[in-house]
Formats: structure tokens, sequence, C-alpha cells
């Protein structure tokens, strides 16, 4: 049976495969055969949509998969606390790893451990994203700001240490407790703020 051509096109069908191999195999071992392979794209379409070759086809599809997770952190942050966000989007993480019977990773964690500069970079732009998403909304529920970027980078550098181990152990339970302790952490956060002592004009 010929593959359906997907509506979106070519370009996007390589995109979405090259996602999706990273996921699994990571950078090194995804090569352009392999995404048009997967893809169904024609061959003849690869230096045409991607003249920069690899390197471009990666990057982009970092960035891709940034913009995607970048959506989803985005609409799991529209609660009224962080802690229940961060719980909400590590069932979703749970939920991913399940679908892909523990086979899959992060896209932005393996891009960022490659070989393609590019796309390191993109990886390391889209946490500096994740960490301002979070760092933003604990300021919004009571954090200083200072305090907000700290464990912002905590949290995030958490989750995806513990979709790694979960992968390992095939099971959600890393997830589980590491959000317990993240959650934890924010609300101690946004208390310490709360109780800390109102500084007068005059210093008193």
């Amino acid at each position: 049976m010929p593959r359906r051509k997907d509506p979106d096109g070519p370009r996007a069908a390589m995109i979405r495969s090259a996602i999706s191999l990273i996921r699994r195999r990571g950078v090194a071992a995804v090569s352009f055969a392999d995404v048009l392979n997967a893809s169904g794209a024609p061959r003849g379409s690869v230096y045409h949509h991607f003249p920069g070759g690899k390197t471009q086809l990666i990057t982009e599809a970092t960035r891709a998969a940034g913009a995607r997770v970048t959506s989803e952190l985005t609409r799991v942050l529209d609660t009224p606390e962080t802690a229940a966000a961060l719980r909400e989007l590590a069932d979703t993480l749970a939920r991913g790893l399940d679908r892909g019977d523990y086979a899959v990773g992060c896209p932005i964690a393996a891009a960022a451990l490659g070989n393609e500069p590019d796309a390191v970079a993109a990886a390391g732009a889209t946490f500096d994203i994740w960490r301002d998403l979070i760092a933003g909304k604990l300021v919004r529920d009571g954090a200083a700001p200072q305090r907000a970027r700290s464990v912002a980078v905590l949290v995030v550098s958490a989750l995806e240490g513990a979709l790694i181990v979960a992968r390992t152990e095939r099971a959600p339970a890393a997830l589980d407790t590491v959000v317990e302790e993240l959650n934890v952490l924010c609300r101690s956060a946004v208390g310490a703020s709360a109780e800390a002592p109102v500084i007068q004009r005059d210093g008193s």
C-alpha cells in the first residue's frame, strides 16, 4: 500500500519524521535516508527544502519540537498554581513515554547532547524559554523574581533527568517522585516571598 501523502507537504513531513527519529535514536544516528524512508518524501526534495543539509534539517526539527513543547507548557501553566501545572505536565510526559513504549525521549535533550552545534544552540534557546515561562508563573504566584529563576532552572533540569530515569525504568515513578518534590519547592518559594518582611522607603 502506498504511503499517504502528508497534507502539509514533504518539508513538514521530513521535519516530523526527523523529530520522531531524534527522540528514538539521538541526533548522530539520524540520516537523510532514514528521514526520507519514514516521511515518504521524494528523494529529490531533500536539498530543495534543506539546502543546508542535515545540519539545517536537525536544527529546524529541534526548533519545531521546542515550539510544540513550549505550546503545551504555556497551556498547562495557565492554572491557578505552579504545582498543579507541574503535575499536569508530568502526566503529559508520562503518557508520551507510555505511547512510545518507553523507547522515546525528549527531542530537545537529544539535540542538546548531539553533534550538530546549531541544533545544540536551538535546544539551549528552548530551555531558556521554558525556564522563563516557569519563572514567570512562579512570580505571578507570588515568588520573588530571583528565587523564581533559580527554582525554574531546577524544575527544567529535574524533569529532563526524570524523563531519562523513567525511560530506563520503563515506568513513570521517577516523574511522580520528582514532581512531588518540585511541588514542595515551588510552594516554599512562593511562601517565602509571602512571609518576607516589607521594607519601607525609610529603611524601617
